[in-house]
């Protein structure tokens, strides 16, 4: 019989997420350099005109998704929202890439301690400067948040290390239920937004890289099409994985709409504006992640994490399936039980379980003696099958 998923005894499944066992130093900064710039003046009120001949500009445009803040309406925004309490007082602050450093200036006019994570050579020099003002609070490194831990070690900065560059800033691992040890600011890559979205989840999950020292909040720009993705319940359109996975993992706020006028991108060498047509009724949202403090249970640890990512993957990639032929597909014995339990009627979707709901589900699995994880062996079989159809065609 099924009972109540709340202390029941646990038991941990194969695991199969592994971190980076290596970890290499993540330099400091790019060495001396001597090419002019201009950025924002020193009141850090508004920006200036700033141009990077062409042959200077970073390798591979790196900076070509990029955005930043286009106004120091912007900049103070970001900062109401992400300051609670004296000057000085709260978790430090990361801010990744921050480029011209409009919203760096505020933070640090704020009294709030930033660290700077430049993976660009083109703006190091002037945010560097930032750190000659008396009672700054600010520490400016070489590399790159959004190329964490990779499993190269020979990779050369940008690329990040989280465990040597948390060590050099001072910041310790704090158990999983304390508060909010470090806050990340800064956007999302336009063009990789749901790939970086999925890495985050993979972290999270396995409480690596940056998970590894505590439940970091994120507070980033987002676009409004991904992050209604992630908000999405059951019955809409943009209801998939990514939704149920994030909304399981964190508390998601909704902070701010800013429309993508607000924002300019850096193009040849110059801050400029975005197309007309990129902008038409589109807005970023600034968006508040916080892992939750109840994330983990007995039965929904950092080790058999994994296996509820390929349950929710597989849930709904057969989203439209009956509940009960699901059940039934992965030998469930008591299957009347464990729909008394999940509310459910047996003509229902699989689909239309809510993120709460498949938590719920993969939990009982867990603690149920006579289920065997057939659905571990139906993913890799599915994984395997589209493989070859990729290579096929």
């Amino acid at each position: 019989m099924w009972g109540p998923v709340t202390g029941l005894p646990a038991r941990l499944s194969i695991a199969t997420m592994a971190g980076a066992c290596l970890r290499r130093l993540c330099e400091t900064g790019p060495g001396c350099l001597t090419r002019p710039h201009r950025l924002l003046s020193q009141s850090c009120l508004e920006p200036v005109s700033w141009t990077v001949a062409k042959s200077e500009a970073s390798p591979r445009n790196m900076t070509r998704h990029r955005l930043f803040a286009g106004s120091a309406k912007v900049a103070d925004t970001v900062v109401q929202l992400l300051q609670a309490g004296p000057p000085g007082a709260g978790p430090r602050i990361l801010e990744c890439n921050p480029g011209p450093g409009l919203i760096t200036c505020a933070l640090l006019n704020a009294g709030l301690q930033v660290v700077a994570l430049e993976s660009d050579l083109t703006f190091l020099p002037y945010l560097t400067t930032l750190k000659k003002h008396p009672g700054r609070q600010l520490e400016v490194i070489y590399c790159d948040f959004f190329h964490r831990d990779p499993s190269n070690i020979t990779t050369p900065p940008p690329a990040m290390f989280t465990e040597t560059l948390f060590k050099n800033l001072g910041i310790s691992k704090v158990p999983w239920a304390a508060d909010v040890p470090v806050k990340i600011v800064g956007f999302f890559p336009t063009k990789t937004e749901r790939t970086v979205l999925w890495k985050l989840l993979y972290d999270l999950y396995s409480c690596s890289s940056i998970y590894n020292y505590g439940r970091i909040e994120l507070n980033m720009f987002i676009s409004e099409k991904e992050y209604k993705k992630i908000i999405s319940k059951p019955g809409e359109k943009d209801y998939q994985t990514l939704s149920v996975l994030w909304q399981t993992a964190c508390e998601i706020k909704l902070l701010h709409m800013e429309p993508l006028s607000s924002f300019v991108t850096f193009k040849n060498g110059e801050l400029t504006s975005l197309k007309s047509k990129e902008l038409k009724n589109k807005h970023l949202c600034f968006i508040e992640l916080t892992p939750r403090r109840n994330l983990f249970t007995n039965n929904l640890t950092p080790v058999n994490s994994y296996n509820f990512i390929c349950l929710v993957k597989q849930c709904l990639n057969k989203s439209k399936s009956k509940l009960i032929d699901i059940f039934n597909s992965w030998c469930i014995c008591d299957t009347e039980d464990l729909l008394q339990h999940l509310k459910k009627q047996k003509h229902e979707r699989i689909g239309s379980l809510y993120p709460e709901e498949f938590k719920y589900l993969f939990e009982a699995l867990e603690s149920s003696e006579t289920f065997t994880q057939k659905w571990l062996y139906d993913h890799s079989q599915q994984n395997e099958v589209a493989e070859k159809a990729q290579r096929f065609h």
